[in-house]
């Protein structure tokens, strides 16, 4: 039902009282407690910020995050808590559709009224600092949020906090409350596979393979760019954190503090599951069928607002759910898709924070306990030494008879789950005897070499993740050295070797001499670039004219294999890259390759063009959704996309207009710490701090990102007062 409503009409029915303007009462509050926090920006603009309590520090962590990116920060939670539509028209109120179906506000505010005292005054703090910085902005003018309420981060469901609802498919949500059939069950999003794949890299090193005998650790997210900024976050009730935090956010999600380390990789270990239901019609009412019986399935409309023009108008959703959750498909007519997931947004969320302030491996497993964590693993190293991993953390048990990469039956009571894993359970490793841990979003049975866990003593659903050229470059990488140091771990994590080309250069030559040696005409410019990638030695450079030509012809190779691929495949990246060598003939590689030849012509006057000239890093406004243009400034990349195995990656495409490719995901904020008496540590931003323009650290930090060198963290408070560009408080 669609209905149009007008300005008069939205006045007269009055907005929420989480949306009206700030009392004096509450400013009052928030300008108190902004005498209770400190902030100080080093030289690089990083904000250290140290409050009395640890409520004071996260006020001040919200109010520093949004001076540096008020729009970022008001993205995340529009999304989050479904109101997107709003801001971006119809085409959002899909997403706003997920985001109700899964947890809804009146739910979050239930859960925020039960949340233990020292929970609540954190969420509390999330919101005053927020509010507060809005009040002293009034120049800020927010898209859609005017005011924030401390329920909010119980929404901000991206895996670590609630179930990670992104996996559940747009597309298919659409077709079924489009009211438009849908009856094919496939891998979601498999035709998109061609963009840069986002994750992360972890790795630890044991004392034993460190130079100086302290444990060392890589924290290496690969995130769209400026989604992490980094920051400092202290109290005097103990918290001492630095790292990444999501905008929005109020802990430190991937970092460390002066006792341990924690690196989040993204992880397939299976947290969710898809259910077929058995749909029944009786009276113009569904049921479900569950064993011998029939149960009702549950209604419920879902109204979402949205904008057109300048009409704001709303459309309503009858939506279902069963006890395994909501509805988000359809198989067949008779057969709906539920999905379950984790729903514990309150402990996830307790977990999320009370890991910045464990101690050691003891106190940072106890608080993974909690099972809050649904879309990683965990690579972690300490001060006493212990360096460690964890595939996943909330895992539910279930029956190994059934096949759990697919939907299955819900009116089997077999499928249920039968409570979590207990964290002993999971696949782990404590302390390897190689020395060392690496994950790059691959499976966890060569997290260590020779010392990996064995895959025959965990149940399949536990670890489905495959390898990829990622993994096989860091087992390559930690498993040839002896020693480590923070220079040579810097090393380790920009290592050049790019691993798909061991696959895909072979064939290629070996197709060229097929075509050639059965007389069929090759041009000159494909024999000279056959000779260039022969002698390459398949590393990336900026001056790599071999890496230009190899990357362009095995794009345009995986585009031409993509279709053929048969619909209910299930392939990860090494798979297909196979599958593209294999399912192409010599002659389509070598046209292949010289259609490339002629490709790089044309944009670039020479197929003899440098990566570093074609792959290029450029920051112009700041908005979230950045442009790019070939006239302005820009730096030569020599890294590149993951797919290869680049460790350090950088996903860069070309944009309306451009010929040169922009890098937009990969490499973020990325780390390396030494856990000795005293942290050592260094780090590296893409671009800088500020999303401001005219700010000086809006690409302060881009030198050092595209030359993979890094810069020392400020950790202790004598050091960063020795480098303190401005001390202030909030609202100052």
């Amino acid at each position: 039902m669609i209905r149009l409503l007008s300005t008069l009409l939205l006045l007269l029915a009055g907005l929420p009282a989480w949306a009206q303007a700030f009392t004096p009462a509450e400013i009052a509050q928030w300008q108190q407690q902004a005498k209770q926090v400190t902030i100080v920006r080093d030289q690089w603009g990083v904000p250290h910020i140290y409050g009395k309590t640890d409520a004071d520090a996260v006020f001040g962590l919200l109010y520093a995050q949004c001076e540096d990116d008020f729009a970022r920060v008001e993205e995340n939670y529009i999304t989050n808590i479904g109101r997107l539509a709003e801001v971006e028209g119809e085409a959002a109120l899909y997403s706003d559709l997920r985001a109700r179906l899964f947890l809804d506000s009146t739910q979050a505010i239930s859960i925020y009224q039960k949340s233990p005292v020292w929970m609540k005054q954190l969420l509390d703090a999330f919101a005053a600092g927020t509010n507060y910085y809005l009040h002293t902005h009034p120049t800020v003018k927010p898209r859609l949020l005017t005011r924030y309420q401390p329920w909010m981060p119980l929404v901000f469901s991206e895996g670590s906090i609630g179930g990670n609802i992104s996996v559940v498919p747009l597309e298919r949500l659409k077709a079924f409350y489009g009211q438009r059939k849908s009856t094919s069950w496939q891998r979601p999003d498999f035709e998109k596979q061609d963009r840069e794949p986002v994750g992360s890299n972890g790795f630890a090193i044991a004392p034993a393979k460190s130079a100086s005998g302290h444990a060392l650790l890589l924290i290496n997210p690969h995130t769209s760019f400026y989604f992490r900024p980094e920051v400092q976050v202290v109290s005097e009730q103990g918290l001492n954190a630095y790292g990444a935090v999501t905008w929005g956010q109020f802990f430190v999600y991937q970092g460390f503090n002066q006792h341990c380390g924690w690196m989040h990789t993204s992880s397939n270990a299976d947290s969710m599951d898809e259910y077929l239901e058995r749909i029944e019609q009786k009276d113009g009412k569904f049921y479900y069928r569950y064993g011998k019986k029939l149960r009702p399935v549950q209604v419920q409309p879902i109204t979402l607002a949205y904008t057109q023009g300048n009409q704001r108008l709303t459309k309503t959703f009858t939506t279902y759910r069963t006890h395994h959750g909501p509805v988000v498909g359809q198989q067949a007519d008779n057969q709906w898709v539920t999905i379950r997931m984790m729903d514990t947004p309150l402990e996830a969320l307790e977990q999320s924070y009370l890991r910045t302030k464990a101690t050691d491996y003891a106190s940072f497993k106890k608080v993974m306990k909690l099972n809050g964590n649904a879309s990683n693993n965990t690579v972690f190293a300490d001060s006493k030494g212990n360096i460690a991993y964890w595939h996943g953390n909330f895992m539910p048990k279930r029956n190994t008879g059934f096949n759990w990469s697919r939907p299955v039956d819900g009116s089997n009571p077999k499928t249920e789950w039968r409570g979590l894993h207990q964290v002993d359970e999971l696949v782990q490793v404590l302390n390897p005897a190689s020395g060392w841990i690496q994950n790059c979003n691959s499976t966890p049975f060569t997290v260590s070499g020779p010392s990996s866990p064995a895959r025959d003593k965990y149940p399949t659903y536990m670890a489905p993740d495959a390898e990829n050229y990622r993994g096989i470059n860091a087992v390559r990488v930690l498993g040839r050295r002896k020693t480590f140091t923070l220079d040579t771990l810097i090393a380790a994590a920009n290592d050049p070797h790019l691993a798909a080309f061991e696959d895909l250069i072979p064939s290629l030559l070996t197709a060229y001499q097929t075509t050639a040696g059965a007389g069929n005409p090759v041009s000159p410019a494909v024999t000279e670039a056959i000779n260039e990638l022969r002698g390459w030695n398949k590393s990336y450079s900026k001056t790599s004219v071999a890496q230009t030509v190899a990357i362009y012809w095995a794009e345009r190779m995986l585009r031409l294999a993509r279709p053929r691929v048969p619909a209910d495949a299930q392939m990860d990246n090494i798979s297909f890259t196979v599958f593209a060598i294999q399912q192409t003939t010599p002659q389509e590689k070598v046209t292949a390759l010289a259609e490339t030849l002629d490709e790089l012509t044309r944009d670039f006057g020479t197929w003899k063009t440098p990566w570093g000239d074609v792959n290029r890093f450029q920051r112009l406004t700041g908005n979230i959704k950045e442009v790019y243009d070939d006239q302005k400034p820009s730096l030569p990349v020599a890294f590149t996309s993951s797919s290869w195995g680049s460790l350090a990656a950088y996903g860069a495409r070309t944009y309306p207009g451009t010929k040169k490719r922009y890098g937009n995901v990969g490499n973020s904020f990325v780390a390396v710490v030494e856990f000795g008496p005293r942290i050592k540590a260094r780090s590296v931003l893409s671009g800088g701090q500020s999303s401001h323009p005219n700010s000086p650290h809006f690409t302060d930090q881009a030198a050092l990102y595209t030359e993979t060198r890094f810069k020392d963290v400020l950790f202790y408070p004598e050091d960063v007062q020795k480098h303190a560009e401005k001390t202030y408080r909030p609202g100052e």
